[in-house]
């Protein structure tokens, strides 16, 4: 049976009020090819606290949702997706689906104001165009703003929303040592870091496993293992796991 995969978001709040939620990583990638409405609405069904999604902003100015920057890896089509126009993006199929890649504006149309969107600014020149779309359909009251966040890798894309709206929720994405990024992150008045940080997502592993949250717990030092498969701690937690299931059904009993 195929499990969808979840990313756990760790919001390191900078109002000192931590916080977790399971947020259907590219919606409910491990059930429908990602990025896609269907994706969305399955990770909805299947109880998501909230949906991530990747966007880009394509040749002819329309906010796509895709993670790579180029087409080869995820569709049938090849090439750079901010060098395509939206028609001949909407030519292609996602991971062999029938599903096409859809824009930002189609998402909005697809879901209810109640569900919480991580918008993830992938390239360069999405801040300006996705907040115009998002402030639309606030405007129109069919999402609340409260529901939406802003995140990305790329500070500067940051930066460039920050100064077009002052209250919009924005957070810092880092593959670094997460507290480099607390003062850019109070600078932009963020509401969180997420650590895409082996060490960061190993120490989350060990708060788990004392909580007795040994679920939670293995998918911390996994993501570990991900981000740096020679990360010795995971690797060594990982491995007591397997040696573990030698002997019982139950991981760190």
């Amino acid at each position: 049976m195929k499990k969808v995969i979840f990313l756990l978001l760790f919001f390191v709040n900078l109002n000192a009020q931590n916080s977790i939620l399971n947020i259907g990583h590219r919606g409910a990638k491990g059930h429908v090819a990602e990025n896609t409405i269907a994706s969305i609405k399955k990770a909805i069904e299947l109880g998501a606290d909230g949906i991530e999604i990747d966007v880009f902003r394509c040749f002819t100015g329309e906010i796509v949702l895709f993670h790579d920057k180029t087409l080869e890896n995820l569709t049938n089509g090849t090439g750079y997706i901010e060098e395509k126009s939206l028609s001949e993006l909407k030519e292609l199929n996602i991971l062999g689906s029938k599903h096409s890649i859809p824009t930002l504006d189609e998402v909005f149309k697809s879901i209810g104001k109640e569900v919480f969107l991580n918008i993830e600014l992938k390239g360069s020149n999405t801040s300006k165009g996705s907040l115009e779309i998002v402030n639309k359909y606030v405007k129109l009251g069919k999402i609340n703003l409260s529901n939406i966040l802003f995140s990305s890798f790329n500070w500067d894309e940051l930066s460039k929303l920050r100064n077009l709206d002052s209250d919009v929720k924005i957070a810092l994405i880092t593959e670094e040592d997460p507290l480099k990024a607390i003062s850019p992150a109070l600078t932009l008045n963020a509401i969180a870091i997420n650590p895409n940080y082996a060490n960061a997502y190993y120490n989350f592993g060990n708060i788990f496993k004392e909580l007795k949250d040994y679920q939670k717990a293995k998918n911390c030092y996994e993501k570990a293992l991900k981000i740096d498969p020679l990360n010795k701690k995971s690797i060594n937690i990982y491995f007591l796991k397997l040696v573990s299931k030698i002997f019982s059904d139950v991981f760190f009993k």
